[in-house]
């Protein structure tokens, strides 16, 4: 898999994405947020650009043409490393690959709180089943007390390897 970040004009982002893919066989998209916000009494989700002006590019097996990229009209430049390298790579790569995992939209931040029930999804306390004791919304953490030696040990974890114990309840039943 290659990768590739276009800088385009900001408000052309959507329209050279699309027509990068109609020309070239690829997957291209201008990152995107959905966001909690209120409107008319009532929470909403909004959706806007993660970072305006970007355009991300994938190719399955083979290198592209950076010429080819820049005829597109509302392409300024592709991004390219210190080496002169048009190919992302390293922390800029992984960042890429996770975007085309979610394809392009970062969901909404999980909310949690204190008494909430949770279960553990990854590490050496995979499906341990506990209650929220505090909430660290800035570093997206939480503690939380587990069983360790017989006695309860309380603890740090991030949001990304927990689920609500709801969420589950939900899934399966609906």
């Amino acid at each position: 898999m290659y990768a590739y970040c276009l800088f385009c004009d900001t408000v052309k982002c959507d329209t050279v994405a699309r027509t990068i893919m109609q020309k070239i066989p690829c997957r291209a998209f201008s990152p995107k947020q959905v966001q909690h916000t209120w409107a008319k009494g009532k929470m909403v989700d909004y959706v806007h650009d993660l970072l305006p002006g970007y355009v991300f590019v994938y190719m399955e097996n083979e290198k592209l043409d950076i010429a080819v990229l820049r005829t597109f009209q509302g392409v300024i430049r592709c991004l390219s490393s210190m080496d002169k390298e048009f190919e992302l790579t390293g922390t800029d790569e992984q960042f890429a690959l996770m975007l085309l995992q979610k394809d392009g939209v970062i969901g909404k931040t999980k909310v949690y709180e204190e008494g909430q029930m949770i279960r553990i999804c990854q590490g050496a306390f995979e499906g341990v089943e506990t209650k929220i004791l505090k909430v660290n919304r800035r570093n997206m953490r939480m503690q939380i007390e587990i069983p360790f030696a017989g006695r309860p040990v309380r603890t740090w974890v991030e949001y990304e390897i927990v689920k609500a114990v709801d969420e589950d309840k939900i899934r399966i039943d609906g």
